[in-house]
């Protein structure tokens, strides 16, 4: 019987460290990702996207100019089951209802379908103190989760990747609504940290794969 007993425990015991030890693997593998190599490509083309610019207004596009622009925001729309052109029609209505100030330059649909709705040389209001300087990207969601569908998230990734070399920008310039206010946005990437350090992972891989050498881009889009 204490040789069974022992027999499990050191079962257990290798089943624990066994795990903990994948984990620490795993996790030094996404740790690397947060201070990816310096990218050497530039993916000239963006995903498709429809060129729906909101109305001049004081709720969600005052018309103020980006300097420059230094880093991309990600966010979730916090409606599941909402349409880009439904939350891109949201933030035009907002000239009349007056009930916020919100905005974003970017919306991805759950098809992965993309809108514009401010040109990128304008700020949004989508992040706070981060307006200013920076892309902002609102990505719509099909549950509570939060978490993106492969449609909105394989267009998340060549956007971003895009937006890198048009603007020079690195992995570290990407950003989270939560690392400018703490605020959970987008949510299921605030609470999966290895997933958000995975999208990075992707974007750096997509730019690899799919980028050329640095030349004029073709920026004839706002």
């Amino acid at each position: 019987m204490l040789l069974l007993l022992g027999i499990a425990l050191v079962v257990i015991f290798i089943f624990v460290l066994g795990g903990k030890l994948l984990r620490w693997i795993r996790g030094k593998h996404l740790a690397a990702a947060d201070v990816p190599a310096a990218i050497t490509k530039v993916v000239e083309n963006p995903p498709d996207y429809d060129v729906q610019l909101l109305t001049i207004n004081d709720y969600s596009r005052p018309g103020l100019a980006i300097d420059q622009v230094n880093g991309i925001v990600v966010h979730y729309t916090a409606n599941p089951g909402t349409t880009a052109q439904q939350n891109r029609d949201y933030f035009e209505g907002l000239k009349d209802s007056h009930e916020t100030h919100a905005s974003s330059h970017f919306v991805i649909g759950l098809d992965g379908e993309l809108i514009q709705c401010i040109p990128c040389k304008e700020i949004s209001y989508a992040s706070n103190d981060r307006n200013s300087d920076t892309i902002s990207i609102e990505c719509c969601i099909p549950d509570d989760t939060g978490r993106f569908n492969d449609a909105t998230y394989q267009t998340l990734v060549h956007l971003v990747a895009w937006l890198c070399g048009r603007y020079d920008l690195t992995m570290d310039d990407v950003i989270r609504h939560y690392d400018v206010t703490g605020k959970n946005c987008p949510k299921y990437y605030v609470e999966h940290e290895d997933a958000w350090k995975q999208f990075k992972v992707d974007v750096a891989d997509y730019i690899e794969k799919n980028g050329v050498a640095p030349e004029n881009l073709k920026n004839d889009k706002e």
